[in-house]
């Protein structure tokens, strides 16, 4: 008999997520200073941010998770009886980590590995899982489930509103060129990430903060009128704020769900404090 386990990176914030189907979360690290953490096993978002809210200048940076990690998590799933894994990572364009859960399943025998490129983050991957324990409870096959789930990929929109684009800037998250980083690091500009080939760009340059946090609540307007959705708010070390934002989503669109979910230290990283994204999914 088939048996259909999911594994999934911690930039979806899985973490943060209880579940009623085994889902195991492969770990990047975190390196502040010089230590080093797993993500979430050793550092939560709370603490990230503390730490580098009182310490602007400390060096961050991120790694993938070891090869041996997610090899481990595969014999897991495979130990305890399930014999198909889907995969579901971050976008290929943020990370590499899709490449190695390909590479990874080359290693393990007795389990068959479909890999799934999100093309996104946060809630955005999370949603994905979500939707695949739907369809593995229906019934439904290894390939069936990932083309229903590679289906709901381009119905997820990610906007950031960001206080500063320095830390993806300095971490080569942010598509674009030399010129327009110079003026973005200027300016407080809507990102977005292009749920069609994965990338984070620049969608529109704005001045201030106000303007664009009533620019963002323009687009959402926009794109989701007379639109079945899901909505959700990411945020950083600004809870109450993505509190407010929420609550003004619902005098745009009354009676939706809002999810309220933290950014992973291993993407705040590359985002930085100040950071918030909301996100709508098309049903």
């Amino acid at each position: 008999m088939k048996k259909i386990g999911i594994v999934v990176c911690t930039n979806s914030g899985a973490d943060y997520y209880k579940f009623d189907h085994p889902v195991e979360v492969i770990h990047s690290d975190l390196h502040l200073g010089d230590k080093v953490y797993e993500d979430f096993v050793d550092i939560k978002a709370d603490e990230f941010y503390e730490i580098i809210s009182k310490n602007p200048h400390i060096d961050i940076k991120t790694s993938q998770p070891p090869m041996g990690q997610i090899i481990q998590k595969y014999e897991k799933l495979r130990d305890m009886g399930y014999n198909e894994i889907l995969t579901i990572s971050i976008s290929t364009k943020l990370s590499g980590i899709y490449q190695s859960t390909i590479l990874a399943a080359e290693m393990v025998e007795g389990i068959t590995v479909r890999a799934i490129d999100s093309k996104s983050v946060s809630y955005g991957e999370l949603y994905l899982v979500l939707e695949a324990i739907k369809h593995i409870k229906a019934g439904l096959s290894l390939e069936e489930v990932a083309q229903k789930v590679e289906a709901v990929i381009p119905n997820i929109n990610i906007l950031v509103y960001v206080d500063t684009v320095k830390f993806m800037v300095k971490n080569g998250r942010l598509s674009s060129t030399a010129g327009a980083l110079a003026s973005l690091l200027k300016i407080k500009p809507i990102l977005r990430m292009n749920q069609h080939d994965g990338s984070l760009v620049a969608y529109e340059k704005i001045r201030t903060s106000k303007k664009a946090l009533n620019r963002l609540y323009e687009i959402f307007t926009e794109e989701t009128k007379d639109r079945d959705i899901v909505a959700f708010v990411v945020y950083t070390n600004n809870k109450p704020f993505a509190e407010e934002v929420k609550k003004h989503l619902l005098t745009i669109k009354p009676g939706i769900k809002i999810e309220l979910v933290p950014l992973t230290p291993v993407v705040g990283a590359h985002a930085g404090p100040g950071t918030l994204g909301v996100g709508y999914i098309y049903i």
